[in-house]
């Protein structure tokens, strides 16, 4: 009967002993051994595997250890290794947990034959109450004293009028304001710990977890102390160390503890809330201050977006209202003035003479972008990035003080020396910062590596101008093959009132250029990624400024560079008639049209920046859901198997350390094309802002369904990114000379941090100190009690002693 279940008693009583969530009230309904007949047997057993089926069904979306009591704060995975290397890779792992566990860390594998590929172990990491407490201290990591009594920000008088934008308080506000204070495990009293399982949020307990598992060693190897998770995730000894997700994200979890993943996905995940705000402090609570102030900084700039696109959309109406009675326009159209202009060839041999009202409706189409408001638009963006940056800079600072990063420092890892600068050096010199001795590699060391990444960059570089001219090369070689087929073409006669050789040289050429661009990106992305690596940067910091510096040039030059050469040179440099310049004596430079290069640089702008957003978000969308779906189709081998809470986030796409990076690279490269050539494309501002607006739901419908947890960071600004912005508002106002002096005066009457900010972090580190000081002093006045109750007690009883002494005499 038991082996035509399927399992037999003895491997249903294993599992049973395994399982230590079972409670009395279930188990107090098997029969005792001694008592048991055949037919008790079978009721014993079909009550385990009863109790085994609800472990199962609880645990499928459990974020605990098998007790149902810790929590999971972190967890790792490996396969065992049957190469040469295996057993070194075992005997890391062995030392690396070991050493995890005298640092006060609970541990708790899962075999692989508990997982459903059958070979993969994982092992759940659970941080006590006592490792939390001396963490937190250690960071310096900030927690409540007492709510705060300063009122939250009111909205302005007319906000009713934006009801539905706005999300419930509850769900904007999740949790009170509350005055702050930098842990202290001798004064746990001090802080409003209620619960000591939920005082510390999810997003501090791992980030506490990855601080240790970032600094635990795991040998000697070579006589070198080897150290840190991420080199035994580089040496594949482990295949992935990643934070759980709260539970799953479709539907609110089970328990009395709130799924703020599904609450995300909810508010904030769900196309059908484009319009809405974002839950800011919901985004940070669960993935911590770094990916909270991306989003802050994206939902500012598509809210100041709408300003610009507004602007310019009533340009492009004005445009389109006036092109019939613009004066330019009607001249040429005009059988009698511009039917009268004999044009000479625009190519040689195949091109014939023309008239210039055979491109009447270009020129009305060019009066769209070029006209009377283009001037008044392009001192608007001027103003509009000035106070773009300023209001930047002020929301910036109120939202230090909100997150508590007023008296924030860098984090730990970000300046933790790299393993590979450590592994390239073999001189040692004192920290004058920390007095110690750690690696060092003198600059006659660093020069050759220097040299290699300079002369890659120059090649890089060159390589994007070969790029550009090979480009204008074909659209010198092939106007002369369009306007020689549209001439001969009989049925092509009916459109070259439009559609001309200029226009079709300019679309094609645009079309090949974005893809081109799309292309290079490829590989620059990798070239900067290796150069900077062979400059062997010093931290982490290092490693990712000078990575950004390097990409950002990249993708400015690739994809401005084209757009420059229509704005600035293009036309400039023809000759005139009978002494017309050409490039490497073969081909005739190119001229602008009639109405100007400006249209053309509309139609190279349009091509390029609606191609680039097309591509970014199919990319964005499609690459983790294919790859998820691929990952689990391959994985479900055994799917009678428990698909775990780990296992699930386990099959989720990477959110690796350079995941914000792309996202600010490709939020700067769309700033640029919304000011830089913004005279020239007045609605680039609404397209940017119809990006963006989807661009926020697919970002957070990646993090919150596609991705794993990315482990929680401190970042108190966007970093190098704040100055890349401001270079480049510096060169699209440049060439306004009144624009730029309005720039630096705006910049000069607008504070960077504002005074109610001001006003309010007063107010917290007055109340702070006032707080920590009656603690002190209470605590004080309770010692000097106990100490003075201590002494009267003593002279009492020398005082008794003294008299029985004397009694007894």
């Amino acid at each position: 009967m038991v082996e035509q279940e399927g399992l037999t008693a003895k491997e249903i009583d294993y599992a049973f002993q395994q399982n230590e969530n079972l409670g009395s009230k279930e188990t107090s309904f098997l029969i005792p051994e001694d008592l048991q007949s055949p037919p008790e047997k079978r009721f014993n057993l079909f009550l385990r595997r009863r109790l085994m089926f609800q472990r199962s069904e609880h645990s499928k979306d459990s974020v605990f250890f098998r007790d149902g009591i810790r929590q999971i704060d972190f967890v790792l995975s490996y396969v065992e290794d049957l190469k040469k290397d295996g057993e070194l890779k075992a005997e890391r792992r062995r030392e690396f947990e070991q050493n995890l566990r005298k640092t006060g860390l609970d541990l708790e594998t899962e075999d692989k034959l508990n997982s459903e590929d059958g070979k993969t172990y994982f092992v759940k990491i659970h941080a006590p109450w006592e490792v939390l407490v001396t963490y937190a201290e250690v960071l310096g990591i900030k927690m409540p004293i007492k709510l705060s009594d300063i009122p939250r920000p009111k909205y302005p008088p007319l906000s009713y009028m934006l009801g539905a934008v706005k999300l419930p308080s509850s769900v904007k506000y999740p949790t009170p304001e509350y005055f702050t204070a930098q842990f202290s495990r001798h004064r746990q009293e001090l802080f409003l710990i209620e619960d000591e399982a939920t005082f510390f949020p999810s997003s501090t307990r791992n980030r506490i977890v990855y601080y240790i598992l970032s600094r635990c060693p795991f040998g000697v190897e070579e006589g070198k102390k080897k150290i840190g998770i991420e080199r035994l995730l580089n040496s594949n000894t482990y295949l992935s160390a990643y934070p759980l997700h709260d539970g799953q994200y479709w539907k609110p979890s089970k328990t009395t503890r709130p799924n703020e993943r599904y609450n995300l996905c909810k508010n904030w995940a769900r196309f059908s809330y484009f319009y809405k705000e974002q839950p800011f402090h919901l985004i940070r609570n669960y993935f911590g201050e770094k990916i909270g102030i991306y989003f802050v900084f994206l939902g500012y700039y598509t809210e100041m977006l709408l300003f610009a696109a507004l602007v310019g959309l009533a340009c492009f109406i004005y445009g389109l209202l006036s092109m019939e009675n613009n004066r330019t326009s009607t001249e040429i159209c005009d059988p009698d003035i511009g039917g009268q202009m004999i044009m000479c060839p625009l190519c040689d041999e195949v091109c014939d003479y023309w008239r210039l009202n055979t491109t009447c409706l270009h020129s009305k189409f060019s009066h769209l972008f070029d006209n009377e408001s283009t001037v008044f638009f392009a001192l608007f963006m001027g103003i509009w990035v000035t106070l773009f940056l300023e209001f930047w800079k002020q929301r910036q600072a109120r939202l230090e003080y909100e997150w508590d990063l007023v008296d924030f420092e860098e984090e730990q890892q970000q300046l933790q020396l790299r393993p590979e600068f450590e592994a390239m050096c073999k001189h040692k010199k004192m920290n004058p910062v920390t007095k110690e001795m750690e690696p060092h590699m003198p600059l006659c060391h660093r020069i050759p590596w220097y040299f290699v990444s300079g002369t890659t960059v120059t090649f890089g570089m060159a390589l994007l101008l070969s790029s550009m001219v090979s480009i204008l090369i074909y659209r010198l070689s092939v106007f002369a093959t369009f306007a020689s087929f549209m001439e001969s073409e009989a049925t092509l006669q009916s459109v070259k009132s439009f559609f001309t050789p200029q226009l079709a040289t300019a679309l094609s050429g645009s079309c090949l250029n974005c893809i081109v661009i799309l292309i290079l990106n490829f590989f620059y992305e990798k070239i900067s990624a290796w150069i900077t690596k062979m400059e062997i940067p010093r931290t982490h910091q290092e490693y990712e400024s000078s990575l950004t510096l390097k990409m950002f040039l990249f993708q400015f030059v690739n994809y401005y560079s084209s757009c420059f050469y229509v704005a600035f040179f293009k036309g400039k440099f023809v000759g005139y008639p009978g002494s017309y310049t050409y490039m490497f004596n073969i081909w005739r430079s190119e001229e602008c049209g009639p109405a100007g290069c400006l249209i053309e640089l509309t139609t190279q702008l349009t091509i390029i920046m609606i191609g680039k957003q097309i591509f970014g978000n199919i990319h964005e969308a499609f690459q983790p859901l294919i790859f998820n779906w691929w990952r689990r189709r391959r994985a479900r081998t055994h799917s009678e198997k428990l698909y775990s809470r780990w296992e699930q986030d386990h099959d989720l796409q990477v959110y690796g350390h350079r995941g914000l990076f792309y996202e600010y690279l490709e939020t700067v490269i769309q700033f640029g094309f919304a000011t830089l050539f913004v005279a020239s494309f007045p609605l680039a501002p609404l397209f940017a802002l119809m990006n963006n607006i989807m661009g926020i739901r697919v970002d957070a419908w990646k993090l919150t369904t596609q991705y794993r947890r990315p482990v929680a960071a401190k970042a108190h600004s966007i970093g190098v990114w704040q100055d890349i912005l401001f270079g480049m508002a510096i060169v699209s106002v440049a060439t306004n000379h009144v624009v730029f002096l309005f720039k630096f005066l705006l910049a000069w009457l607008i504070p960077d941090v504002p005074k109610d900010v001001v006003e309010k972090i007063k107010r917290e580190k007055l109340m702070t100190i006032k707080i920590i000081h009656d603690f002190e002093l209470n605590k004080l006045k309770e010692n000097l009690d106990v100490e003075y109750g201590n002494i009267m007690k003593n002279v009492l009883v020398d005082e008794d002693n003294s008299l029985k002494a004397k009694t007894t005499v």
